[in-house]
């Protein structure tokens, strides 16, 4: 039998030498290292991390397990990606656990991973699911920390949902080697482009791959669903200097008709270096605006970033021709056009100035409504942000996507997986 360090071994070197084609779509989830807990976050070090107001006193001790597992690109070729995956550990807390596989919102950071336990998105992870008993996984997705991938198809369903299903596989494969329990049941969720891998992926288990996933709930959070009607509105998002600029550069290399040259949809400087900008080794949001790599240092609201950056021709074709390939890619990548049959949660702010619900929440249930479906549901979580942070102002909005609404999206996360666990 050939011992699981020479196994990985060998697919690690299959993946970094296949030149032509890709793997065999059964590696995929193969773990490309022995996993490990490299940490263990106390149930007292949980219950200090701020969310015990939400999430409930912890129940058990959570290993922080290290993934580095194949899933292929865009094209089909072969490539890893790496992640995390959060062990419920200690007294009672050693039985089958159901398993939530967790898609993060936009990172810009090339070198981050969600196995570090200090990272806060982690943290929350932990606290929020892992210490009350569930097995969590999370993806780096593709182009981040260990993955060799190129770059990030940012927004990209396709690749965002088989990231999240190849981390699936990666933690059963991972538990089986940890010998830990799983009791076969997987709730999917995610926050912002989160949000939209998750539905992607919970689409294309639902579509295809029911008969080895067995999703009983989903709950999306604040994810851009409608990205082609998105697309078509007249004013600019909060954020739009970071998100815009990645997916269309993204979507450029996937699909490859969105312009013709750089610099016919970017003004100068941007043009010179936007196409690998994102996701960044050393920048950060902050450091990306105060280096000047992309508006924002002068306060301009989005408009006027949006200005900065774009070539006018660029902008009005988009919303003016009903052939505009930035809009055809959106359409790609709409997740408007299915019927979820488990239990499925879709969770925002009516504030939130960055994923407007009213151009994506409202839009994806009027048509899971419109199929007569009863399995979804759809919560507003701007009254308890209100209760707890006060008013919503210019002067605080700006903390409302990144901060103020994913704790309370992941308790209404929380509460339903609870129901079905």
């Amino acid at each position: 039998m050939i011992s699981m360090k020479l196994r990985l071994s060998a697919v690690g070197a299959a993946v970094l030498l296949a030149a032509c084609g890709g793997l065999d779509s059964n590696h995929n989830g193969q773990l490309l290292e022995t996993p490990a807990s490299m940490f263990t976050m106390t149930k007292a070090q949980l219950d200090a991390s701020g969310l015990i107001g939400l999430s409930g006193a912890a129940k058990c001790d959570v290993q922080v397990v290290p993934l580095n597992y194949v899933t292929p690109g865009v094209k089909g070729e072969a490539s890893n990606a790496s992640g995390v995956l959060l062990l419920p550990t200690g007294a009672g807390c050693t039985g089958p656990a159901p398993l939530v596989a967790y898609a993060k919102g936009t990172d810009v950071q090339k070198p981050r991973t969600l196995a570090n336990p200090a990272d806060s998105e982690t943290g929350l992870l932990a606290a929020m699911y892992a210490g009350q008993g569930y097995a969590v996984v999370a993806t780096d997705y593709l182009g981040f920390a260990k993955s060799a991938y190129s770059y990030h198809p940012y927004l990209h369903a396709a690749s965002e949902a088989t990231s999240v299903i190849d981390s699936i596989r990666a933690a059963r494969n991972a538990a089986k080697v940890l010998n830990a329990s799983l009791n076969g049941k997987v709730m999917l969720t995610g926050y912002s482009q989160g949000g939209h891998a998750s539905m992607a992926a919970h689409r294309e288990i639902e579509k295809n791959l029911s008969g080895e996933i067995t999703v009983v709930a989903g709950a999306h959070l604040a994810g851009p669903y409608n990205l082609s009607g998105s697309a078509r509105i007249p004013d600019a998002i909060a954020g739009y200097q970071f998100f815009v600029p990645y997916f269309v550069t993204a979507w450029q290399k996937i699909y490859g008709n969105l312009y013709s040259d750089v610099k016919t949809a970017f003004k100068a400087p941007y043009s010179d270096y936007i196409e690998t900008l994102l996701p960044n080794p050393t920048l950060n949001y902050t450091t990306l605006v105060t280096s000047g790599k992309l508006p924002g240092m002068n306060n301009e609201t989005p408009n006027q970033a949006r200005d900065a950056m774009f070539q006018a021709a660029f902008v009005t074709d988009i919303t003016a021709n009903p052939n505009n390939p930035v809009v055809a890619a959106a359409k790609q990548n709409d997740l408007l056009d299915w019927a979820p049959k488990a239990k499925t949660l879709l969770c925002g702010g009516k504030n939130d100035p960055t994923v407007p619900p009213l151009v994506h929440q409202a839009v994806a249930k009027a048509s899971f409504d419109k199929q007569g479906l009863t399995n979804v549901t759809s919560v507003d979580v701007d009254p308890f942000i209100v209760a707890t942070y006060g008013p919503i102002t210019m002067a605080n909005i700006g903390n409302y996507h990144g901060g103020y609404e994913p704790p309370f999206c992941h308790a209404q996360a929380r509460g339903l997986f609870d129901q079905l666990k």
